[in-house]
């Protein structure tokens, strides 16, 4: 007679008293940020929303008491009136034209920076200041300091050499504004291509030298190519901050001579006429736009980091 044995089953798993489970350490790891996060959606979703709520309204901060709910039609007018149609035109001419300057102007002074001289250092600061000038100020220096017909850099120069006296701002009044904006982006430009041109393979360099490569061939074949991530993301983050720019266009023309953007256009429906229906249809559009463009700078910035990643 065969005895049979069977095998004893497993004891159950045994919880240590006090141990904190999984996801209460998850939600004590993710504690600190819950005051940012309250903080971001407060300032920044809320007016969102209300603005997105005010913009199916039909209503005139002069007459509070008319107003009432018209759906997509603020929408419909932002779209189809002549002169709103004509500031998102400006908005995308004024973001293209800044956009494509600030990027070859900033790639010309990368290349630049990226070679070894005497001095590079206080160059590159220099080269880098632009930037750091708020933005009104930096309006208010081009406007004053360089295009003043009287007064002005620009026609004191030309002065000196028995040159015209325009006034620029009236003559060319969307080529001042870009002018003022590409001084201020170049830089930007030119320090996320220079991280690139720094973040390259010198040992690639090196062979394609030895090769028997020239400095164009190198350039084309080679610089290009790994900068063009770069390159997207430099022109995606600038289209952000110039589709929404104001302080250049209010301050050196005043929406005026044909200048106006759909952000100025903004503050014209708001501030001047009291449509605050229509201001923040015009608004949410534009908060679209860039949401838009941001979204392709998110996946342009991670890719780069997958590509760094496996770099290293």
């Amino acid at each position: 007679m065969t005895a049979t044995t069977t095998a004893p089953a497993p004891a159950p798993p045994v919880s240590t008293p006090g141990a904190p489970s999984t996801r209460l350490r998850a939600w004590a790891t993710r504690a600190p940020l819950l005051p940012a996060l309250v903080f971001m959606v407060v300032v920044t979703q809320l007016p969102f929303v209300a603005t997105l709520v005010i913009s199916f309204f039909d209503w005139n901060a002069l007459y509070p008491d008319a107003r009432r709910f018209t759906g997509l039609d603020n929408y419909r007018h932002v779209l189809t009136d002549a002169d709103l149609r004509h500031s998102v035109g400006t908005t995308i001419l004024l973001t293209a034209t800044v956009v494509l300057v600030s990027l070859v102007l900033g790639l010309l002074l990368a290349l630049l920076l990226d070679r070894r001289f005497k001095g590079r250092g206080v160059v590159r600061t220099l080269l880098i200041a632009p930037f750091l000038v708020v933005p009104v100020a930096a309006a208010l220096l081009w406007k004053h300091v360089l295009y003043n017909p009287e007064y002005g850099l620009l026609n004191g120069l030309l002065s000196y050499v028995g040159g015209p006296q325009p006034d620029w701002i009236s003559t060319t009044p969307l080529l001042a504004v870009e002018a003022s904006l590409i001084w201020q982006w170049t830089p930007f430009m030119m320090l996320i291509l220079l991280a690139g041109l720094q973040s390259r393979d010198p040992q690639q360099i090196e062979a394609a030298r030895v090769d028997g490569a020239s400095d164009w061939q190198i350039f084309v074949h080679l610089t290009l190519p790994h900068l063009r991530r770069y390159l997207e993301l430099g022109a995606l983050l600038g289209s952000i901050y110039i589709v929404q720019n104001f302080d250049a266009v209010f301050t050196i023309t005043s929406g005026g001579l044909g200048t106006a953007n759909l952000p100025y256009t903004v503050y014209q429906s708001f501030y001047q006429a009291h449509e605050n229906g229509l201001a923040s249809a015009a608004g949410v559009l534009v908060v679209l736009g860039s949401l838009v463009i941001a979204t392709f700078a998110l996946r342009v910035v991670s890719s780069l980091f997958r590509e760094e990643v496996s770099r290293a």
